[in-house]
């Protein structure tokens, strides 16, 4: 019997589970244009409540949802503060060049955060060189370290340090920073303004994201969003996936911790060049770099097990709820077969 398919490329490949299908078989539904879909309400309300924020915006993707923030809280010219290597800057497309006519001043983020004393020097530095910055955006959990998550007094610090400016958290995965620091989402979230999280990623509903911040906030972002083509009807339907997968998948994002862990832990003995990114796994995302990493892909996809290529040296693999003991078994078998100069 052949075995299926490892799929580690990402937790967006998640499966709306059984629970989830008949929710939205039986979701009630209205035209959210007009505010009357009652299952997209009750979807924003939750998210606004798990989060600590006055109100909330359901959202077709999470791109979409920070593109959104950005326009609601930046105007044209200006300046956002952010990690080099965090997902608005690295992974949607120069969005927000075209989207809201803004720049970036880029801090370097090796472990997926920077210190509030850097902000405070670029806050002071901008006003010498004409750079109005409107945004400070962070990333938490930070894709690219490996799942890395902010800790509560870091993000005391980047407040402080703000001052006035507003900060967005992408948040695509706050619900793992949630399970793995012991810390509740709206407590992490105490210390922004404005926070995106997804529905479709570890929590496996089919689709959509939630942007959460002030009422006036979400009021701007509800325009922002017709603006960019975001407008939804009978949205109910897949919004009652995301009312299931925040009531019902939050908890289980430690096992998919537990089998990242345990990947790490194989790789670590595999590899050729020691990696410090395999020794601290916090969440569901294993980085490890290779000699050649479109090859290693390829030779992987030959054996049955999906990755991708972060770059031309570096792999991810990210554990999600249609893995199992037995996937992560396989995985790990597979990786011991590949020859060691493929490593």
């Amino acid at each position: 019997m052949t075995r299926e398919i490892i799929d580690l490329r990402s937790d967006t490949v998640t499966r709306p589970t059984a629970s989830m299908r008949r929710a939205m078989a039986d979701a009630v539904v209205g035209d959210d244009l007009y505010r009357d879909d009652p299952t997209v309400a009750q979807l924003e309300a939750l998210f606004a409540e798990r989060v600590g924020k006055e109100s909330a915006l359901y959202l077709p993707s999470g791109v979409m949802a920070n593109q959104v923030a950005i326009r609601s809280h930046c105007a044209p010219g200006t300046y956002i503060i952010a990690g080099e290597r965090q997902h608005i800057l690295t992974y949607e497309y120069g969005g927000v060049a075209r989207n809201a006519g803004v720049s970036f001043l880029p801090l370097r983020d090796e472990n997926g955060r920077f210190e509030g004393e850097i902000v405070a020097e670029k806050l002071m530095a901008s006003g010498f060189y004409d750079q109005k910055v409107s945004l400070i955006a962070l990333e938490n959990t930070h894709m690219e370290s490996g799942g890395k998550y902010w800790r509560i007094e870091e993000l005391r610090q980047i407040r402080e340090a703000a001052g006035a400016t507003p900060i967005h958290l992408d948040g695509a995965r706050l619900f793992n920073a949630q399970v793995a620091s012991g810390q509740l989402a709206s407590e992490i979230c105490a210390n922004v303004d404005s926070v995106m999280s997804c529905v479709s990623k570890g929590l496996s509903a089919p689709v959509g994201s939630l942007l959460a911040g002030s009422k006036e906030f979400i009021e701007r972002a509800r325009l922002e969003r017709a603006t960019l083509g975001g407008q939804m009807r009978q949205a109910g339907v897949i919004a009652a996936a995301g009312v299931v997968a925040l009531n019902e998948m939050v908890d289980r994002l430690a096992d998919d911790h537990r089998r990242a862990s345990r990947l790490g832990e194989a790789i670590r003995s595999l590899v050729v060049v020691p990696d410090s990114r395999l020794s601290d796994i916090e969440t569901n995302i294993v980085i490890f770099s290779v000699s050649n990493a479109v090859s290693f892909v390829e030779v992987l996809k030959e054996n049955g097990v999906l990755a991708n290529a972060l770059d031309h040296k570096t792999i991810r693999f990210v554990t999600h709820s249609d893995l199992d003991e037995g996937d992560i078994d396989a995985a790990i078998d597979i990786l011991k077969l590949i020859p060691q100069e493929s490593w």
